[in-house]
């Protein structure tokens, strides 16, 4: 369809004009936001995900009568979830094409 590729074209145009699309990142770069940013993002990360495991297996335990053994394996369920998130963040990413 020649009216849908005239489309796209003047819509891309358009998006490059306005500044709409961000330039994607160049392998090796960090995220956007800036150093401090994304370093607060990476200890929030793994932060969050360890309470999030600490308090699922204290609950567990709780619930369960298995004190402390759900308790030590959601934590450290937590601590991998925390450390892959953060690899995630600074994965280099592939450009699509």
């Amino acid at each position: 369809m020649p009216e849908n590729d005239a489309f796209e074209e003047r819509l891309r145009q358009a998006r490059e004009r306005h500044g709409v699309d961000p330039k994607p990142a160049s392998q090796g770069q960090l995220p956007q936001g800036g150093t401090w940013g994304v370093g607060f993002r990476a200890g929030v990360e793994v932060v969050s995900a360890l309470i999030a495991g600490v308090l699922l297996g204290w609950l567990l335990d709780r619930l369960l009568g298995t004190w402390p053994w759900l308790f030590f394996l959601f934590f450290v369920f937590g601590g991998v979830a925390g450390v892959l998130n953060v690899y995630r963040l600074f994965k280099p990413r592939r450009l699509l094409k």
